[in-house]
C-alpha cells in the first residue's frame, strides 16, 4: 500500500471511527483520493493494491462513482472524469475566494509575467485555491487542490502566526511521522539523511521554520528561497479576513532563480504584490452578500432509481453520501443538518451520518454550538481535483468523439479556429476501421469557409455575416457536400463555453456514397449533438475555476 497521506493521518489521528459512520462511504472516498495521487488512472488491480480493498468491493464502488459520472470505465482503467470536479467546486463556490480575488491574481500575472498562486490553510499544511501559471518551458507546475506541508512553503510560515499549542503539536507530530513528506505528492521528498543525522536533519528544519514564523510576524510576508526544490522561489502576504483580521488566504509570486534570484525578490516583486493584496483586502470589504444560487434537486430519488436499476453493484449509501458534499455551494458555505436534508432530499437520519462520516474524513468541520452548521473544508479538494485542474478542451473531448465515432461507425472530429479566423485547426479526432474514411491528423488546417467545422464556428464570430452563415447561426449546426473534397461529406455543431460563446465545434465526417444529405441531419445530426452537450457539460464544470485551453 502507498504512504498515508496527510489526509489520512488527520483523520485517524482523532479518535476512532464514529459509530454511525458510514463505512461504504469511508472506502468511497478512499478510492477516489488514491485515484487522484495517481493522476487520475488506476487499473482495478492497482486500486486493489492501493486501498487494501477486496476486487469485488472495488468494482462495486467503482461501477457506483461511473453511474454518477465520477469516474469512466476505459479498457482495464478506472478514469476520473469531470464530474467529479463538482465536489471541489462545490467548495470552491462556498469559498468564494477564487471568484472574489482571481481576476486580481490573474491580473498581477500578466503584469509581473510570473505564476501567482493563492493558497487558504489546510491544518498544518498550504493549499492551492487558484493559479494563475505562465504557459513557458520551465514553468511552476503545481495545481488546484494540491497539498503542500507548511514548513517548505512561504505561505505556511504565514499561516503559522496564528497558530495554537495545539497546531503546533500536530505539525510536530506530523514532522516526527514523516520527515520526509512522502505523505505529500505535490512536492519532492526530502533526501535521505545520512546515517546517524536524521535527528539534528529534523531540528534544523523545526528551527529553521520557526524562525521564518517569528520574521513573519515581523514583517508581514514571506520569502521562499528554494524551500522546495533547487531553484524555485517566491514570496507571499497575506490576504486578511476584513470582518476579523485573521489571514483569509495568502497570495504569492513564484518564480526561478535564472528569472529572479531570491534576495531580489522583496525589491522586484514584493511591492507590486502588496498593491495588488490591498486591493484584494478592499474586494473582500466591499462584495455583496452572495445570492445563494439553486440547490441540486432530485438526488434521493436519483440514488433510488439508481439501486432499482443496477441492484448490489450500485452503493447506495456511497452515492448518497457524496451527495451531500454537493448540498453545500455559493450562498451556501454553511449548513445545518436540516438544510442539507433539505436540499438533497435525503432522510435526517440519513444526512446526519454521512455528515458524521465526511467530518471524520475531514470533509467538513462543524461549529461547535448547538446548532452544528457545518461547512466543506479544503481536503474536499483532495476527491479528484488536482489532476483535472489543468485539463484542456481536447482532452476533454476525447472520450466523448471516441463514443461518438464507435455509435454512428463514421470519424468524428474537434477543432478550433485560428487567431486571423481563416483557417481551423483540428485538435482532437476519433477514427473508425473502415477501408474508406476520413484521416485528417490532429494539428493539421484546412480553410475555414470549406469546412464544416469552420463555417458554424465563422457563424458564430458576431461579425455581420452573410445569408449563409446567418443560416447556419439560426439552425445551430453546418452541412458541407463535397466542397472540400469530391465525396466527402461533414456536419459539424458548436462547442460553447460558459458565456456561451463558440470556442470549438466538433463533427461527423462521412462519405456521399454511405450517407445521404438527410440522413445526415436526420441520422448523424442528434447523436453529433448529444456529444456537443456532452464536451459542453464538462468543459463548464472543468472552467468554473480552472482555465481550459482549447488547444
Amino acid at each position: 500500500m502507498p504512504a498515508m497521506t496527510a489526509v489520512d493521518a488527520g483523520a485517524r489521528a482523532g479518535a476512532g471511527v464514529p459509530a454511525e459512520a458510514v463505512g461504504p462511504l469511508v472506502r468511497g472516498v478512499g478510492v477516489l483520493r488514491r485515484l487522484a495521487e495517481a493522476g487520475g488512472t488506476l487499473s482495478p488491480s492497482a486500486l486493489e493494491r492501493a486501498t487494501g480493498l477486496a476486487r469485488s468491493t472495488v468494482d462495486r464502488i467503482t461501477a457506483t462513482l461511473a453511474r454518477m459520472g465520477y469516474v469512466r470505465l476505459d479498457g482495464r482503467d478506472v478514469v476520473l472524469t469531470p464530474g467529479v470536479l463538482e465536489l471541489g467546486n462545490a467548495y470552491l463556490a462556498a469559498l468564494r475566494l477564487p471568484a472574489l480575488l482571481g481576476a486580481r491574481a490573474d491580473a498581477l500575472a500578466d503584469e509581473l509575467d510570473e505564476s501567482v498562486s493563492l493558497a487558504v490553510a489546510d491544518r498544518d499544511g498550504i493549499r492551492f485555491i487558484h493559479q494563475a501559471t505562465r504557459r513557458r518551458a520551465l514553468s511552476v507546475s503545481f495545481r488546484i487542490g494540491d497539498l503542500l506541508p507548511a514548513e517548505r512553503t512561504a505561505p505556511g510560515a504565514l499561516f503559522a502566526t496564528e497558530w495554537s499549542e495545539r497546531d503546533w503539536a500536530r505539525w510536530h507530530a506530523r514532522r516526527a511521522e514523516d520527515p520526509r513528506d512522502t505523505a505529500f505528492p505535490a512536492v519532492p521528498p526530502r533526501p535521505e539523511p545520512a546515517p546517524g543525522t536524521a535527528h539534528d536533519a529534523a531540528d534544523t528544519v523545526d528551527a529553521d521554520f520557526t524562525d521564518r514564523v517569528r520574521a513573519a510576524r515581523r514583517h508581514g510576508w514571506v520569502l521562499d528561497d528554494q524551500l522546495i526544490e533547487p531553484g524555485l522561489v517566491a514570496v507571499s502576504a497575506p490576504v486578511r479576513d476584513p470582518r476579523t483580521g485573521r489571514v483569509a488566504c495568502v497570495a504569492s509570486v513564484v518564480s526561478h532563480t535564472s528569472r529572479h534570484p531570491a534576495a531580489d525578490l522583496p525589491a522586484t516583486l514584493l511591492p507590486r504584490l502588496r498593491t495588488a493584496v490591498a486591493a484584494m483586502e478592499a474586494d473582500l470589504r466591499t462584495a455583496p452578500p452572495p445570492e445563494p444560487g439553486p440547490a441540486p434537486a432530485g438526488l434521493a430519488t436519483w440514488t433510488t432509481a439508481s439501486k432499482q436499476e443496477l441492484g448490489r453493484d450500485f452503493v447506495e449509501s456511497l452515492a448518497r453520501g457524496l451527495t451531500v458534499l454537493t448540498a453545500f455551494g455559493e450562498g451556501r458555505p454553511a449548513l445545518s443538518l436540516t438544510d442539507v436534508a433539505r436540499a438533497t432530499g435525503l432522510p435526517r437520519a440519513t444526512a446526519r451520518r454521512a455528515l458524521l462520516t465526511h467530518e471524520y474524513l475531514g470533509l467538513v468541520t462543524a461549529a461547535p454550538h448547538e446548532d452544528r452548521a457545518f461547512t466543506l473544508t479544503p481536503r474536499v479538494l483532495d476527491l479528484g481535483f488536482p489532476p483535472l485542474s489543468r485539463t484542456t478542451l481536447p482532452r476533454l473531448a476525447e472520450p466523448h468523439l471516441r463514443a461518438l465515432a464507435d455509435r454512428v461507425r463514421e470519424p468524428a472530429a474537434l477543432a478550433v479556429l485560428t487567431a486571423d479566423g481563416t483557417e481551423i485547426q483540428y485538435t482532437a479526432g476519433a477514427g473508425t476501421s473502415g477501408v474508406l474514411t476520413v484521416r485528417i491528423p490532429v494539428g493539421a488546417r484546412l480553410p475555414a469557409a470549406a469546412t464544416s467545422l469552420g463555417r458554424v464556428l465563422l457563424a458564430d464570430t458576431g461579425a455581420p455575416a452573410s445569408p449563409g452563415l446567418a443560416e447556419i447561426r439560426t439552425r445551430g449546426y453546418a452541412l458541407v457536400d463535397e466542397e472540400l473534397e469530391s465525396g466527402l461529406r461533414s456536419v459539424a455543431v458548436p462547442v460553447r463555453d460558459r458565456t456561451g460563446r463558440a470556442v470549438a465545434a466538433v463533427n461527423v465526417a462521412t462519405h456521399a456514397a454511405r450517407r445521404s444529405l438527410e440522413d445526415c441531419v436526420q441520422h448523424l445530426l442528434p447523436a453529433l449533438r448529444a456529444t456537443a452537450d456532452d464536451i459542453q457539460r464538462d468543459l463548464h464544470r472543468a472552467s468554473r475555476f480552472t482555465r481550459v485551453p482549447t488547444t
